[in-house]
């Protein structure tokens, strides 16, 4: 038979919380509003029972944040808002896939010797992506917007983030721009291509500074990976919990 009533205890033991938290969950809307017994205790139902359970699944799919929105939705009637935040964070995740996507190929572009030095290889479907031989002298901005493809205004505005950092020529004071920094610079170009914000871009940069190269990189592009597969497992689970709240059993 199942129960009638609830007490926080009875929510937070089956989650490993404190009876406070599940108390905050009803104050901060991601939980309905609990009845009260005559004598002000809280007697939460079936319903904040399953509402407690998606929430919980809900936030290592979509974060705090999403998961609160979506809760709030919910318990307003308001479907719609709902399903539109959890739109925005599975379009999130495809978008951060594609951009591991394009850092693998640029970390993978960016590490392969130059073509005259690679042995044939069998024909492929894609084309050949790979940049360009490093320059024997550095480039002036121009040469290196041309290079990458992007504008010199661009290359300074990456300059004032953090991600390239030229030297000056002693006789003109104009940037220089040597191997590395062209290979930061196609590196934060297929980065920003994958949508990644400046100041990210800039600790990618950094890291890859820091490893020496971009072969370093490898098991942290691998574990990258793995947590999105985790997010994307979790989002799973998620919906499945926000199902059964939405559309319950007979209680």
């Amino acid at each position: 038979m199942r129960r009638s009533s609830y007490r926080p205890a009875d929510l937070a033991r089956e989650h490993g919380i404190s009876t406070q938290t599940v108390r905050n969950y009803e104050r901060d809307g991601v939980l309905p509003p609990a009845r009260r017994t005559p004598s002000g205790y809280r007697a939460y139902t079936a319903v904040h029972v399953r509402a407690l359970r998606a929430y919980l699944a809900l936030i290592p799919a979509h974060g705090y944040a999403t998961s609160g929105e979506i809760m709030r939705a919910v318990n307003a009637g308001d479907l719609d808002t709902a399903l539109r935040a959890i739109d925005r964070s599975h379009a999130q995740l495809l978008r951060d896939r594609e951009t591991l996507d394009a850092v693998e190929v640029a970390v993978g572009l960016l590490t392969r010797p130059p073509a005259a030095s690679r042995p044939d290889r069998p024909p492929t479907a894609r084309p050949d992506l790979s940049p360009p031989g490093r320059p024997e002298r550095p480039l002036a901005i121009g040469g290196l917007a041309r290079r990458v493809g992007v504008t010199p205004a661009a290359l300074r505005k990456w300059e004032r983030a953090g991600i390239l950092a030229p030297s000056r020529g002693r006789a003109t004071g104009y940037r220089l721009y040597s191997a590395d920094d062209v290979r930061d610079a196609e590196l934060a170009h297929l980065l920003r291509r994958g949508g990644y914000r400046l100041d990210h871009i800039a600790t990618v940069v950094r890291q890859v500074r820091d490893a020496a190269g971009t072969e370093p990189l490898a098991e942290s592009l691998e574990n990258w990976r793995r947590r999105l597969t985790d997010r994307g497992r979790a989002m799973l689970t998620a919906a499945a919990r926000l199902a059964e709240h939405l559309s319950p059993p007979d209680d």
